[in-house]
């Protein structure tokens, strides 16, 4: 089979195309043929070697797939068996290959009405929303819900699932992005380029924050008292975290998870028209540097994936 692995940190350029041994999956694992890895920002840091989450060089990057069972050390699954998931999150899962072994309790099936692509796509800006909203903040019908990003990966997919849950949902959007976020169904949206969201909101239930810097703490000003504040990028800044408990609000940080029961019902949103992932560009497996070069131009509207 052949993998994409690095053998020294630096731009998209280090990324490499290598034959290597089809991997022997573990009892309770499963060997997935890869058809679409979906690809997230946090890869295009880790390539450059902003932080060491991977140690070093060398190694394979990515965790998103969806693909074909080829062979199951496990019930749970057979060969033939099509399925998606987030693997092993947050470490390597090796998971930019032809073919990659995967705990089978990180997989679900993957419904005839999703094509591999999108499938792919899903699993962690999915489950970071899900756990976000659904798990952490405990979302309920007529909850105004401020989702930052909303035009993102995380983003575009919160706001769909705060929209299932009967939440009134507002989001922060570049304007070329308005009407993105408007079909997915934001009920305000507010251009941060134009305006600042500190002024425009006030007596919000939960903030989603998924930008980090200044954005996360400018957000405690605009919720309500006993509102929570859930980000996916700050979640260890204690500075923070004291701020909000002095402010009266409820602060948490969300370390995405593997979590088959979170997958079901990011599908049971798909299957019922609820939920559709964006996927703004698919490359081929060769053109994984094209790839990374646009996914760390940022502004993305929802994802990127490679098809193999």
């Amino acid at each position: 089979m052949q993998i994409i692995t690095q053998h020294t940190l630096g731009g998209p350029e280090v990324l490499t195309i290598m034959d290597a041994p089809t991997p022997r999956p573990l009892p309770t694992e499963v060997l997935v043929r890869v058809r679409a890895i979906g690809l997230n920002p946090l890869e295009a840091r880790l390539r450059a070697g902003e932080f060491p989450l991977l140690g070093k060089p060398p190694f394979i990057l990515g965790w998103d797939i969806s693909g074909v069972v080829e062979t199951a050390l496990t019930w749970r699954f057979r060969p033939g068996d099509e399925v998606f998931g987030m693997s092993l999150f947050p470490r390597a899962a090796n998971a930019y290959a032809e073919v990659v072994a995967v705990p089978a309790l990180h997989l679900v099936r993957k419904p005839a009405s999703l094509p591999h692509i999108e499938a792919a796509a899903l699993p962690i800006v999915g489950l970071t929303a899900w756990q976000g909203l659904v798990d952490i903040a405990g979302v309920t019908a007529g909850d105004r819900v401020l989702i930052h990003g909303g035009g993102g990966g995380v983003g575009h997919v919160a706001i769909q699932i705060a929209k299932a849950l009967g939440a009134h949902v507002i989001t922060t959007a570049g304007g070329r992005k308005r009407e993105f976020v408007e079909m997915l169904g934001a009920d305000e949206v507010i251009d941060y380029t134009t305006v600042d969201f500190a002024e425009a909101v006030r007596d919000v239930d939960v903030v989603l924050d998924t930008i980090g810097g200044d954005t996360v703490e400018r957000s405690l000003g605009v919720l309500r008292p006993g509102g929570h504040l859930v980000t996916a990028v700050a979640e260890d800044d204690q500075q923070l975290i004291t701020m909000a408990e002095g402010a009266g609000l409820r602060f948490s940080g969300i370390a995405v998870d593997p979590d088959p029961v979170a997958l079901r019902g990011l599908v049971d949103l798909v299957e019922s028209g609820r939920l559709r992932v964006h996927v703004q560009e698919t490359f081929p497996f060769d053109r994984v540097a094209d790839a990374h070069r646009l996914l760390e131009s940022g502004h993305l509207q929802g994802k990127l994936v490679l098809a193999v």
